[in-house]
């Protein structure tokens, strides 16, 4: 039998190795070296959403690769830190932001979320050696001589015609109305969705239909346009915060038709701010449904939602920008801090897609843009019910 001192020393001794294997893992993970990636985008304001699921969604990975030792590239292992910066959807506050990343010798960047924040940290970006990661569609951004930017996600240009075609062969749609906020980023998707109805081949009975962004009390911009009776109902670069607002007022007019929007959304924001009244409402979903999703995507979503306490369906998508970096740097590490070798490893990279149950992480965008200059990501289409979003449809972009 072992007596009370004996125990009590093997316990000592226990508890001390214990607590050596845990240092000398500790010391391990502290002997890695840092790898900055930067954010830039929009946290605050009505369109928060976008750039918070991209925070969010960046800070639950890297979390996750460092709890795994850090990620080997080349001969060393980095420790993956996250600096962010809120533009507030101000271009002047972006351009700042891109600076403080070049001064803290960051060369990966992810956002800006809007057209006009992106176009503005260009001349930053180009020349500083950064590339960086836009959630923004001009393709002006990814074409020569432009090179510096990667769409991070489909495009509306790309969406709405596959979003009008699948209505209009399935749906019956055959008048279609536009209506945007009076800002540039709006304004270009509702020229580009525009642009994909006259191909299609549908009538369009409205256009020209613009409200400030600050809006709150959306009855008399949609009068007109109800009065028109669209079948589809275009709420283009619509921002998280107005799309209830929107469909609130278009429903409460007498409006029967379908609604829709190429910009991703919240589905928390749209049942608190329009309840049944949205349902049926077609977005851009996150780039995963359950049927397509892998063990590594539930798990991303379970961490995300123990961290943060739910879950924005956006972050299907945004969970991707950090993998491309990180992966396309493991590809050839010579690119950690030479952004000009990066661009040589985008024609041919390729790795698995840990998001998906079959997939290939890739660069895309040659037939939008001559050169690929935008992450591969499947192309979720979804249907607004009862609080959550179901898929509609999934393709993909060239």
């Amino acid at each position: 039998m072992i007596n009370r001192r004996t125990a009590l020393k093997s316990l000592a001794l226990g508890a001390a190795s214990t607590l050596a294997i845990v240092g000398a893992l500790s010391s391990a993970h502290a002997e890695n070296k840092t790898l900055k990636i930067g954010f830039v985008g929009v946290t605050s304001g009505p369109a928060a959403a976008w750039g918070t699921s991209n925070v969010r969604s960046m800070q639950v990975r890297a979390d996750w690769i460092n709890e795994k030792g850090g990620v080997k590239i080349g001969d060393d292992t980095y420790n993956i830190e996250l600096v962010t910066f809120d533009d507030q959807k101000d271009p002047k506050r972006a351009i700042a932001g891109m600076e403080k990343m070049a001064q803290e010798g960051i060369h990966y960047v992810v956002g800006p979320n809007v057209d006009d924040g992106a176009a503005a940290v260009r001349p930053v970006a180009e020349s500083k050696g950064i590339i960086y990661f836009p959630y923004a569609f001009p393709k002006a951004l990814y074409t020569p001589p432009a090179s510096n930017a990667v769409l991070g996600m489909v495009a509306n240009y790309q969406s709405a015609p596959a979003i009008y075609k699948y209505l209009k062969e399935n749906k019956g749609v055959k008048k279609i109305a536009f209506v945007a906020a009076n800002e540039s980023d709006p304004l270009s998707q509702r020229d580009g969705g525009v642009e994909a109805a006259k191909a299609l081949g549908l009538e369009i009975v409205a256009q020209n239909d613009t409200y400030p962004n600050d809006t709150r009390d959306f009855t008399p911009v949609m009068t007109p346009i109800v009065q028109q009776k669209p079948d589809l109902l275009v709420l283009s670069g619509v921002a998280p915060a107005n799309a209830p607002l929107l469909i609130r007022a278009a429903r409460e007019l007498g409006y029967e038709g379908l609604i829709s929007a190429e910009t991703a959304q919240d589905a928390t924001v749209l049942q608190e701010g329009a309840g049944e009244l949205a349902n049926g409402f077609i977005s851009v979903g996150g780039a995963s449904t359950p049927e397509i999703r892998s063990a590594e995507m539930e798990e991303f979503i379970d961490r995300y939602t123990k961290k943060y306490g739910e879950y924005n369906d956006e972050s299907n998508t945004k969970v991707y920008a950090l993998d491309y970096i990180v992966e396309t740097l493991k590809a050839n590490p010579a690119a950690i801090d030479n952004v000009e070798e990066y661009k040589k490893t985008m024609d041919t990279f390729s790795a698995p897609n840990p998001f998906v149950k079959e997939g290939t992480l890739k660069y895309v965008g040659q037939t939008s843009f001559t050169q690929k200059r935008q992450i591969s990501v499947p192309m979720v289409v979804t249907e607004f019910k009862d609080g959550k979003f179901e898929t509609l449809f999934v393709g993909e972009v060239d």
